[in-house]
């Protein structure tokens, strides 16, 4: 694993250092020295990264597993008994068990990066050619099989486009629609998708590297920071800060901006992830209930605990509370881009009035990172670790 001390880190022992007074000093004995006024605050970070740890993001890829593996005796019962109720089942348990993922992108760091398991589970665009022709020249496929095709093909949006059809009128397939090589796909896809989503979480429970026995899972990396990845608490505080403006921006100004277009002359449909399904704004909401979670320590039940609202309150009361309530407020601004009559995303880029409500959610979502880069990041030079 690359050794990755924040340089957030190393600044700020520079500046402690200097404080201290690493230089001699000339003054005559008798001269009177004015003492220099401390700035900063003080934070002991300790019971809000257990919490965020095990309580939000293990908790959630524990989550994400156990529905995913909801999900694939789903797609095995549909497999084995073809009915439209089954199939309906199986759509159900996609958009259930896409829920954690998405609420996850707010802390896509350590092993679902290193492990590449994000490309593996969930690459957009989906290459729709190459999977048409797979069904079209192959006789059957096992999990062994779809694993060793590229991500393009398997993972989140072959399993979508599997149960939903192209979504460009409906995400309404129906049982006559599909193949019982498009199921058998479907099983395949979703057994390795477990199988990613189980070593995700072994990953940060277990071992980081399931081939290094001495490896620790990365909950301890965060939990007992000195370490070759965090150096201090400062640098596990500053990979969740990160993580959320990392996944605040991919909402804004990518997911969203990007197919939206400069004007409604510019659109691009092809660019709407979770088209097939419809599921585009449950998506970008999730995403940025993620973040919440994070900034209030909180995962489904969890509520009450220690979250980065707390760090940012130890620093300045006022600012907490502005930042929850602009994450409160992008989220609202996201849901209300369906409209009154549910308009899916890919329809609501080209309407004129639903524009109107995209442009006010690009705009919150860009309040909100300009928040968590100038005022909640900038506060790791002014925190005195203990």
């Amino acid at each position: 694993m690359l050794t990755r001390k924040t340089l957030i880190a190393a600044s700020v022992s520079a500046l402690l250092l200097t404080a201290c007074g690493g230089g001699s000093s000339s003054k005559d004995n008798n001269e009177e020295v004015t003492p220099v006024e401390e700035t900063g605050f003080s934070y002991d970070a300790g019971g809000m990264i257990t919490n965020l740890t095990k309580d939000v993001i293990v908790a959630g890829y524990d989550d994400l597993n156990t529905k995913a593996e909801v999900f694939h005796q789903s797609t095995l019962t549909l497999l084995n008994t073809p009915t439209a109720e089954n199939l309906t089942a199986a759509q159900a348990a996609w958009q259930i068990v896409r829920v954690p993922w998405e609420q996850g992108e707010a802390h896509i760091f350590g092993p679902v990066d290193a492990l590449s398991i994000d490309p593996h589970l969930d690459t957009w665009p989906l290459n729709t050619n190459d999977l048409q022709t797979l069904l079209d020249e192959t006789d059957g496929f096992t999990a062994e099989q779809v694993k060793a095709f590229n991500d393009d093909v398997q993972g989140f949006h072959t399993m979508e486009f599997l149960l939903f059809g192209d979504g460009v009128t409906d995400n309404t397939k129906s049982i006559d629609e599909m193949t019982a090589l498009e199921r058998e796909y479907l099983v395949a896809t979703a057994e390795v998708f477990q199988g990613y989503t189980q070593a995700l979480y072994d990953a940060w429970t277990v071992t980081q590297d399931a081939t290094d026995a001495n490896s620790p899972a990365y909950q301890d990396l965060l939990l007992t920071p000195d370490n070759e990845v965090y150096a201090s608490e400062l640098g596990v505080v500053e990979e969740l800060i990160n993580g959320l403006i990392g996944i605040v921006d991919e909402v804004g100004n990518g997911k969203i901006a990007e197919p939206f277009g400069a004007s409604i002359d510019a659109t691009d449909t092809s660019l709407v992830e979770s088209q097939y399904s419809w599921n585009s704004l449950a998506d970008f909401s999730n995403n940025i209930r993620g973040v919440q979670n994070v900034y209030r320590g909180e995962f489904e039940s969890n509520a009450d605990e220690a979250g980065l609202i707390d760090f940012v309150t130890a620093a300045d009361a006022a600012l907490a509370t502005r930042v929850d309530q602009e994450i409160a407020a992008a989220i609202t601004a996201i849901d209300a881009i369906a409209g009154d009559n549910d308009m899916p995303f890919r329809q609501a880029i080209n309407d004129a009035d639903a524009r109107i409500r995209i442009q006010a959610a690009v705009d919150a979502l860009s309040t909100l990172q300009s928040a968590l880069e100038n005022d909640v990041l900038t506060l790791l030079n002014d925190w005195k670790l203990n």
